[in-house]
């Protein structure tokens, strides 16, 4: 059972590596989709085998063993390798739930606070603009979505450019990228590695409004220079958006830049076929080993609680 907790904990470590493939290989849409639930599986499978593992330390220490009404001794690896693991697997739970807890709060304050800045002054269709010296652009979600822009970005940017970036940040509204923006956030929060599938995320969403944008204008050019115009003018603005309020000035734009100036990028289905399998095996084998494992466990407990024979 020990040996199946191991596998969830370790897989995350190979995703990043994937999710750059994905992100060369597939189209930004199919990679959002699939790094997003790829990354909430495994974050599942993480926090079920830490679960396992602090239950089964408890289980070790005759208070549990009686509060678990144990009349055998649970069989287990030595109580000199399952103590420290559950010890470590119960610091590393604490820790994650702090730390999303504390980024909860804090973007929930940072939403509460951008929606009043777009709610005072009365919005142009979707379009609210916010009297501020930081140049600064994003889609923000809630009932109505809204597209929020400070007056210094729509003085760093010529009307044409303005309509490219406004197109971009309707794209992602449309596609409710910031539902995947969370997803990708809490992920992160359950295991150290999937801090980068968060980053490669991030830059599927942007890359995904991009191409959207891309075919609401109709110039690929002119978009890519709104763009770079946005991000060199907004690059050492300080603002208030949470972090799941997507922004064309986030994420690497001159690697977003490269991509609308380049030719579509031919993809072969053999190339797609290989990265989204990879990507699908780690989430099952992690789903799958976490699952097993918990099983065994609750066998385990109902063998130590006299219920079935050895």
């Amino acid at each position: 059972m020990t040996a199946l907790l191991l596998i969830p904990l370790l897989l995350p470590f190979v995703i990043p590596l994937l999710a750059r493939r994905a992100l060369d290989r597939l189209t930004p849409v199919t990679a959002l989709w699939a790094l997003t639930a790829t990354a909430l599986v495994l974050a599942g499978g993480c926090v079920a085998a830490l679960g396992s593992l602090v239950l089964t330390g408890l289980l070790k220490l005759p208070a549990f063993a009686a509060l678990g009404e144990l009349v055998h001794p649970l069989r287990t690896p030595s109580g000199y390798l399952v103590l420290p693991a559950a010890a470590i697997a119960t610091g590393v739970l604490t820790i994650g739930a702090w730390t999303l807890a504390h980024s909860a709060l804090r973007q929930t304050r940072a939403f509460r606070t951008a929606r009043a800045e777009a709610g005072r002054r009365p919005p142009a269709g979707d379009l609210c603009v916010v009297d501020s010296p930081h140049p600064d652009a994003y889609a923000l979600p809630g009932r109505p979505h809204r597209i929020v822009v400070t007056t210094a970005m729509l003085r760093s940017l010529g009307p044409d450019e303005r309509e490219a970036l406004f197109a971009h940040e309707r794209a992602h509204n449309r596609a409710g990228h910031h539902y995947f923006l969370a997803a990708a956030e809490l992920a992160a929060h359950c295991h150290p590695a999937l801090r980068l599938v968060r980053t490669a995320i991030r830059l599927a969403a942007e890359r995904d409004a991009d191409e959207a944008a891309a075919t609401a204008v109709g110039d690929r050019r002119l978009l890519a220079r709104a763009i770079a115009r946005a991000a060199l003018a907004g690059q050492a603005a300080r603002t208030t958006r949470p972090d799941f309020a997507p922004a064309a000035t986030t994420s690497p734009v001159p690697r977003r830049v490269a991509a609308l100036l380049a030719a579509p990028a031919r993809r072969t289905r053999g190339s797609v076929y290989w990265v989204a399998l990879l990507l699908a095996t780690c989430a099952a084998l992690s789903a799958t080993a976490a699952t097993t494992g918990a099983i065994a466990f609750h066998h385990d407990v109902e063998v130590a609680q006299g219920e079935e024979s050895r």
